[in-house]
């Protein structure tokens, strides 16, 4: 292979590894909230995967799972709350301030596929 050959071929994965999804790698996944929104506002994981939340509103609020497996405490701009999904299913959460913000983590077993939808 020629040395022009080779570097094209570099730079290609390069670039395809640059655009490839980053859902769940880690096992670590980022949410925020701002605007009285949860973004995304909905998301698939797999087992064992810890979901972080960020405040980045102006004004306070919780993420609260509706079955009361999880819930933060009231969180000021910039403040985060974590929690680790370790068993399959589907949790639909909100924040207890703002009703009407809600969102839904889709826990998947750790053999399948997850990503952001």
């Amino acid at each position: 292979m020629s040395r022009i050959a080779l570097l094209a071929f570099v730079a290609g994965a390069a670039l395809a590894c640059a655009m490839a999804p980053s859902v769940a790698q880690n096992n670590a996944v980022a949410v925020t909230i701002d605007n009285f929104v949860f973004g995304p506002e909905r998301i698939a994981v797999k087992a064992g995967t810890t979901v972080t939340w960020t405040n980045r509103d102006d004004i306070p609020h919780t993420v609260a799972n509706k079955d009361r497996l999880f819930k933060s405490k009231v969180m000021d701009t910039d403040e985060s709350y974590s929690f680790t999904f370790t068993t399959p299913g589907e949790y639909s959460y909100f924040c207890s301030l703002h009703p009407h913000m809600t969102g839904t983590i889709v826990v998947e077993a750790a053999t399948g596929s997850a990503a952001t939808q």
